[in-house]
């Protein structure tokens, strides 16, 4: 067989979903995650690693020259563009990154739900890589060629069980975690602690308040947790009725 249709067979393959128990179990294990600080503290830069992934594909797709991402050991991370500071390209790389994870989410839950648990890993590893390679400082390439790795030896050594669990539970954790970084944002602005915040620059750039891009960002991300959900319990319940 041609080795890159037996690729495409591969990566294209579908799995059977684990049982409803433990999908709403790995989505438990997600909320605990998120919920409790010291475990919050450790795994956000999950979620950082989305958010300026997404700063930076808004700006390769409004033509922008993406200069360099950097993730940071707080947790913090910033996307480097060059181009018009102002216009529709900006506000959308702007607007990007708080609603990214959830966004990465859902489309995640998407493929878990219809089976295609190696086609993720795959485009998780994919991405991964297309970060490294715009990657501007030490602790952020280390951390992606980590995270890389585990993502790479999961996809390889893991049987498929492992796999599917991972993957659910990595899901619901880019769904639930895409929301509290939104509602942290908001505390930080009421303290007056984040005056250069991505909410506060999309204001300047639209005169539209700072406070209403919060509240959009958390209504996208709210809509993102409530559909990648349904889609991760729907096939579930679809074949336990028949």
């Amino acid at each position: 067989m041609n080795p890159l249709k037996a690729l495409w067979n591969e990566l294209t393959s579908t799995q059977v979903p684990p049982p409803l128990w433990l999908i709403v179990l790995s989505g438990c294990i997600a909320l605990g995650i998120v919920a409790y600080p010291p475990a919050w503290h450790i795994s956000r830069g999950l979620i950082t690693i989305a958010h300026e992934g997404g700063h930076a594909l808004a700006a390769v797709l409004t033509r922008r020259k993406l200069r360099g991402i950097r993730l940071h050991s707080d947790t913090s991370g910033v996307t480097l563009t060059k181009g018009n500071p102002t216009g529709l390209g900006m506000i959308a790389t702007a607007a990007a990154g708080y609603v990214a994870p959830s966004l990465i989410g859902m489309g995640a839950a998407w493929l878990v739900a219809a089976g295609y648990i190696t086609l993720l890993l795959w485009a998780v590893l994919a991405f991964l890589v297309c970060m490294l390679l715009m990657i501007r400082n030490l602790f952020g390439a280390v951390t992606l060629l980590v995270v890389g790795g585990a993502v790479f030896a999961l996809s390889y050594f893991a049987p498929p069980a492992i796999q599917a669990v991972s993957a659910y539970l990595a899901v619901w954790f880019l769904l639930l975690g895409g929301v509290r970084p939104i509602l942290e944002l908001q505390t930080k602005r009421r303290r007056g602690r984040a005056p250069d915040s991505d909410a506060d620059q999309l204001a300047r750039l639209t005169r539209i308040p700072g406070a209403i891009w919060v509240l959009l960002f958390l209504l996208v991300s709210a809509g993102a947790l409530a559909a990648g959900g349904y889609l991760l319990v729907r096939e579930v319940l679809t074949l336990n009725a028949l």
